[in-house]
């Protein structure tokens, strides 16, 4: 069984998390005070170890996104696990190879590609920078699910490797980095490259730093010109593509590389986390230190994610924990431990609405079930006292009787 640890703080909120591991296992965290493990879903298998996931956080009809080590793409539904559609990314000419695996995943909310309303959207990126859009049928059976209509496919980077990629809030603009290739901002509307980093100069000593992206994210949600990148070399930058094609801020976080960035709803804090097991909150305009997290991680940090709508952020990693943090004192609310590596987390954020909607069915029978128990209760009673009064029907006549024998000994 997963061991939970609490700590003494007020409790965790009540919230509902899903992780991803490197034997392709989904797990569902629901949270009331204690976080546990309520399902488990697929069988453990290293090659359908997931490696990008996206989710549709909506209330009705959500789904989520996985990409797996052998190159399959599955939409499922968050709610109950059912797969909804499967599709290959790789060609049938093609071998599956961890060279050009899937590394960015991205569900859209909005139709694309004159998707109908049985379809999905998704983006894809591999690590040679192959990027496709392409609409997912979702039908019963699995057979029936696949590509829709064309696909639009474009590269990304002449050479490297891609490493990250992210999607703005309003879905209209793209950003990948990687292993020698710079930071580059894409129009998915036109499938066009708009703006590309430029390295930064070499240091004191003359030193060049070797571009080295690990992790990346827009800062805010309406502004698409402001990200955050993480770098191999512990370096955390902010870029504006409005104002140069160079770092706006640059500073060093710790001495092991970026892994995971995460932006804030308030548009300018950004929580990090590194390959030692560091997580942090910084205040990305002047790039101060706001205070580290308490309680040490023993495990690479891979994915660190904000919840839109309450006052904590989820970490996972190699360390097989899940942790759940409170921003503001930035203490350990909970932490519960999933026994393998984990790759990705994710949060549910519409499953308290969904479970305040009971059927009207269930709603029916409820109801006759307390009108019959408001039925029998008198009916009980009355049982009762009826057993009650025989009792004492029981007892009088036995007095009676005692009190004849006494007076006949008497006369």
């Amino acid at each position: 069984m997963p061991r939970t640890t609490t700590l003494e703080c007020p409790g965790c909120p009540s919230l509902r998390a899903l992780t991803f591991d490197i034997l392709g296992l989904i797990k569902v965290i629901e949270a009331k005070e204690v976080p546990k493990v309520v399902e488990r879903w697929g069988e453990p298998d290293a090659s359908r170890c997931v490696l990008a996931t996206s989710i549709l956080d909506r209330q009705f009809d959500p789904l989520l996104g996985v990409a797996r080590r052998n190159g399959l793409i599955e939409v499922l539904s968050p709610v109950n696990g059912d797969v909804r559609a499967s599709i290959s990314n790789q060609n049938q000419s093609d071998k599956v190879s961890e060279d050009n695996s899937v590394i960015g995943l991205h569900l859209f909310r909005k139709e694309r590609l004159d998707s109908s309303s049985r379809s999905c959207t998704l983006l894809t990126c591999t690590i040679k920078g192959q990027a496709s859009m392409k609409c997912v049928k979702m039908s019963k059976s699995l057979e029936d699910s696949g590509v829709e209509g064309t696909q639009t496919a474009w590269n990304v980077s002449g050479s490297g490797s891609i490493l990250c990629s992210k999607v703005d809030a309003d879905e209209n603009y793209a950003l990948f980095g990687g292993k020698g290739v710079e930071v580059n901002i894409w129009d998915l509307n036109q499938c066009a490259k708009i703006w590309t980093a430029k390295s930064p100069p070499k240091n004191s000593l003359g030193i060049f730093t070797p571009t080295w992206f690990t992790s990346a994210t827009f800062l805010c949600k309406d502004d698409h010109r402001k990200f955050v990148a993480g770098t191999n070399s512990h370096q955390v930058r902010l870029y504006d593509i409005s104002a140069q094609r160079r770092p706006v801020v640059s500073f060093d976080f710790r001495e092991t590389p970026i892994k995971a960035v995460a932006e804030d709803v308030d548009g300018h804090t950004i929580y990090i986390g590194n390959g030692s097991g560091d997580l942090a909150s910084i205040d990305i305009r002047t790039g101060k230190l706001l205070g580290s997290f308490l309680g040490k991680c023993s495990g690479s940090i891979r994915s660190i994610v904000r919840h839109p709508e309450l006052p904590v952020i989820a970490s996972c990693g190699l360390d097989s924990y899940l942790r759940i943090w409170d921003v503001k004192s930035r203490q350990l609310l909970s932490a519960v431990f999933l026994k393998q590596h984990l790759s990705s987390v994710v949060f549910d954020t519409k499953f308290s609405a969904r479970e305040a909607q009971v059927p009207p069915q269930q709603q029916e029978t409820d109801e006759t079930l307390q009108m019959e128990e408001e039925e029998g209760m008198p009916v009980k009673r009355k049982k009762s006292s009826k057993e009650h009064s025989g009792s004492m029907k029981v007892k009088t006549k036995k007095r009676s009787k005692r009190s004849k024998e006494d007076i006949s000994d008497a006369a």
